[in-house]
């Protein structure tokens, strides 16, 4: 099964366009964890197992467990997802980005040793970065093209000498020559309805990762006209609309962990809600 059909199959079982990103910040963590980082695994666990029917997929960031020497919490917590949720996929947000043997290391580090179903990389280095995960059929590989970061614009948005601007060249590539094996998708932040749009004309069918919505302001309804493709209620094109802080810590000052959970629960049915109301009709 390719990353693309386990994300049409986790969409058409919960009825979803929503990931939660899975950022653990104990210092956010309700009272009787607070800053503790020996209970990564408990608090996106159960944020996990709350809203595992809610969902397309979960985006665990890596830095957030790295941080904290927690990478063991991440391996167990992609394991207990793929145990509880099987037909949810889990994308790695690692951003990597080398070349040759590195870029190999890397890509077992996803793969092999997290057992992720897909990753995000950034593309700055070419196609000979990018190649090494596309070794292993079946994942899903997601570049950097136009991100929801104001700062993007010093890089994704200037114009090339062919007219296209940055962002629109990698959209181009990963849609074209870069995609053989059918494995690629894109990021592109919600806070940039127009170039989502503009994304999704030049790649027609990848699936775009779309960050951006909730805690980082981008509109929901407009980030789903914008990118999603489709008719009945199901994608031609998905998209993955992913909202971390607004779920996470929805319940920030709940002093038990069912209460924190169903907080988080609720945040992520009305999100879905929402995402699933802008669908076109057709």
């Amino acid at each position: 099964m390719t990353f693309t059909e386990h994300l049409a199959r986790a969409e058409q079982a919960n009825d979803s366009m929503l990931c939660v990103g899975l950022d653990p910040d104990p210092s956010r963590f309700p009272p009787p964890w607070q800053g503790d980082s020996r209970r990564i695994f408990d608090f996106c666990g159960a944020i996990v197992d709350a809203t595992k029917d809610l969902v397309i997929a979960f985006k665990p960031q890596i830095a957030y467990f790295a941080a904290h020497r927690a990478e063991d919490q991440l391996e167990r917590l992609i394991a207990h997802i793929h145990a509880v949720a099987p037909d949810v996929p889990v994308i790695l947000d690692a951003k990597r980005g080398d070349i040759g043997s590195t870029a190999e290391q890397y890509a077992c580090e996803v793969f092999q040793r997290y057992r992720a179903d897909a990753v995000t990389l950034s593309p700055f280095l070419g196609y000979d970065s990018i190649e090494p995960y596309l070794r292993f059929p079946g994942k899903g590989v997601i570049l950097l093209c136009r991100t929801s970061n104001p700062g993007g614009d010093d890089l994704q948005a200037q114009r090339l000498a062919s007219g296209d601007m940055v962002y629109e060249h990698i959209a181009r590539l990963a849609g074209g020559a870069w995609n053989s094996g059918g494995q690629l998708g894109l990021v592109v932040g919600a806070t940039y309805p127009a170039e989502i749009e503009r994304v999704r004309a030049l790649a027609p069918t990848l699936p775009l990762l779309i960050p951006g919505i909730g805690a980082q302001g981008g509109d929901a309804a407009a980030t789903v006209r914008a990118g999603w493709r489709g008719s009945g209620g199901r994608a031609t094109a998905p998209i993955i609309v992913s909202s971390s802080r607004a779920v996470l810590y929805a319940g920030q000052n709940v002093e038990e962990a069912a209460g924190f959970a169903r907080a988080a629960r609720a945040v992520a049915q009305a999100t879905r809600l929402t995402l699933n109301a802008a669908r076109s009709p057709g």
